[in-house]
């Protein structure tokens, strides 16, 4: 049988279906609103307020219409869902807010800069600077913390009082500061002018590898022994001292051509320096006729004229740098002595033969 409005087909009623008409009937009149929570039990359905009749062999679920139509049968109602409020939260508890981070401590920044001096243009290259703890540790040293290479570094550090150290060359200068949760700016002033030097025989550069120099401070005319500030220092290195006056001891080979200079370096300012030397390099020969071959294992001893033993060497032809002026050259060979008197002219290279006859 099929009914009129409800969009059931070919349904027998049986009371073990029950449960489904009851939820046709509540369904079929009422208006479906929004439910605030819904829920699903496994306990039986509710029961109806009157008794239900047996409906034969089909069930009209529409409402009856025309003249003898009676009043509507009451309405089921469907029980009332539970309020939401009464139902306990099941989702998980709220994590507790993170806790706050503790605050970094304050930091001060020391910014360096370096002069030359007062009016003088600041130093842009070459400085090393030093930051120390002010006070020494268990062993008596005081630590360093930090080291800095760049011009104008901008260190960070806690407030508290440091020691700062700055070089440049032989030029330095240090400082306590006291620093506080902000920038210190701290200007260093470094006297410092720089040296090149060079050496020359007449027109002729002296290579680098056969002439040294020893700085010293002061003039070479002030009395006393003193110790060389620098007892090195190559031919065209630039070198950095504090302003003032020195004076250079120059050494061509490693005879007898020496050269002492005084010299006056400014702050702010290169000076170049070219020592002259009046010498000559000469080569001595043991021959046994002019022009001939070196005789080896020879000894050689070179001499002044006031009997000074200039310099002495063991070879065939050594090699000698010696001030201009006149020498006496003596060679030693399978026992037997031979000697000349030469000169050396200056910047005049040449060699000196002896005869061995």
């Amino acid at each position: 049988m099929t009914t009129t409005g409800g969009g059931i087909r070919g349904f027998r009623p049986s009371r073990s279906l029950w449960p489904t008409l009851a939820l046709a009937v509540l369904l079929g009149p009422l208006t479906i609103t929004p439910a605030a929570a819904q829920f699903f039990s496994d306990r039986p359905p509710p029961v109806p307020p009157a008794a239900v009749p047996d409906p034969g062999a089909a069930v009209s679920l529409a409402p009856p219409s025309g003249p003898g139509a009676g009043p509507p049968p009451p309405a089921m109602q469907a029980p009332a869902p539970p309020s939401v409020a009464a139902i306990p939260p099941v989702g998980p508890a709220p994590a507790a807010p993170p806790a706050a981070a503790p605050a970094a401590p304050a930091q001060g920044v020391l910014s360096l800069s370096a002069r030359y001096g007062k009016d003088l243009p600041g130093v842009n290259g070459g400085l090393v600077w030093r930051v120390f703890a002010d006070r020494p540790d268990e062993s008596g040293a005081f630590k360093m913390l930090r080291e800095d290479r760049s011009p104008a570094p901008n260190i960070t550090l806690p407030p508290g009082n440091y020691v700062v150290h700055v070089s440049l060359g032989l030029v330095s200068a240090v400082r306590t500061v006291s620093l506080k949760a902000e920038t210190d700016r701290e200007a260093f002033l470094l006297p410092a002018g720089g040296l090149r030097i060079e050496g020359r025989v007449g027109a002729s550069k002296i290579p680098q590898n056969q002439i040294s120099f020893a700085i010293y401070k002061g003039s070479q005319f002030e009395g006393g022994e003193r110790p060389p500030l620098v007892p090195s220092v190559a031919a065209g290195d630039v070198l950095l001292l504090p302003e003032g006056t020195y004076y250079i001891i120059s050494n061509y080979g490693d005879a007898n051509s020496v050269v002492r200079s005084d010299i006056r370096v400014q702050a702010g300012k290169l000076t170049d320096v070219t020592v002259t030397h009046r010498a000559a390099v000469i080569t001595l020969k043991l021959v046994s006729d002019k022009g001939g071959e070196a005789l080896a294992n020879t000894a050689w001893s070179v001499i002044n004229p006031g009997g000074d033993v200039i310099k002495e060497s063991i070879g065939a032809f050594p090699k000698v740098v010696l001030s201009e002026g006149d020498y006496r050259a003596i060679a030693k060979n399978e026992g037997k002595v031979y000697e000349r008197a030469f000169s050396v002219v200056n910047g005049v290279d040449g060699e000196v033969e002896v005869i061995a006859r």
